[in-house]
């Protein structure tokens, strides 16, 4: 009797080195450290990047892939494996303290606030910040700017457009969906577009955490940087927070996620809310 392929046959052979080779790669690239349970997400994600490039082989994707015979594939490999999770008012009690924080703050030089978000991902996270920003200065055009970045270019280039489909925004209030989004109509039915003032507050770049370089200049008053450092080890986020500390004026804060520590990661910081900190001036004298 013949025997059948079943449904858990895979497409590509997927040995246990070839998922070690992947986390080392990905690690030195982006510093994400993949946990063991991740291999079956690495198979699926990476199987799309083997059949885009006609190699039939793991073993030999990844040969190709450090002998630098792939053109642009290592963006795509990076991309591939970088977890772009978000939604609007994501944590929504950092919110309130960042508008409590811009409306406390009294700019004579008449330069705007400054903002960094360091893991943008498709632009739902800055648009809540901008938006906050509209609604703490009563304006569609507040003196703030909000420097959104990511690793990934693809999440990028979707945050740069600000168009998503209705059901992204279907938990957004009544009158925040009518001041900051337009509605699609015709071929463009059931999608929004962040309006063109709140756009114009966000401008997204790419930026690698571990690059040695961030196109970056002066101060923020705020960063966020949610949901990012749980990929990372212990050292790699030591080294990212001290290089926070340098850009973070007097009063700024950074806003983790909800299940990151930072205060055993960091001596610079203490922690000012519900993962949120500010820096610790006493450390710094």
């Amino acid at each position: 009797m013949p025997q059948h392929r079943t449904d858990t046959a895979k497409e590509f052979d997927f040995t246990r080195s070839d998922f070690e080779r992947v986390r080392a790669l990905i690690y030195q690239r982006a510093g994400i450290s993949l946990a063991d349970s991740k291999q079956e997400m690495v198979y699926s994600r990476l199987a799309r990047r083997l059949r885009a490039t006609g190699i039939q082989s793991f073993a030999r994707y990844l040969d190709e892939l450090e002998a630098g015979r792939l053109g642009a594939e290592w963006e795509a490999f990076t991309n591939a494996l970088t977890t772009n999770l978000t939604s609007f008012f994501r944590e929504a009690h950092h919110f309130p303290l960042l508008a409590e924080l811009l409306a406390g703050l009294q700019r004579r030089d008449g330069r705007p606030f400054t903002i960094w978000c360091s893991a943008a991902s498709t632009g739902e996270e800055p648009y809540s910040i901008a938006m906050t920003a509209c609604e703490a200065f009563g304006t569609m055009a507040p003196p703030v700017q909000i420097v959104a970045t990511d690793i990934d270019t693809n999440v990028l280039g979707t945050g740069a457009a600000g168009v998503y489909p209705l059901e992204r925004v279907e938990r957004l209030e009544a009158a925040r969906l009518k001041r900051f989004f337009l509605r699609g109509k015709g071929a463009n039915e059931g999608m929004v577009r962040v309006r063109p003032e709140l756009r114009q507050l966000v401008s997204f770049r790419q930026l690698n955490l571990l690059a040695g370089d961030w196109p970056l200049e002066g101060q923020f008053d705020a960063i966020f940087c949610r949901n990012v450092m749980i990929y990372f080890d212990k050292e790699t986020q030591r080294r990212i927070l001290a290089r926070f500390v340098p850009l973070m004026k007097p009063h700024a804060l950074l806003f983790a996620g909800h299940s990151e520590n930072f205060l055993y990661v960091s001596d610079a910081l203490r922690l000012r809310g519900k993962t949120v900190y500010e820096l610790d001036q006493a450390s710094r004298r």
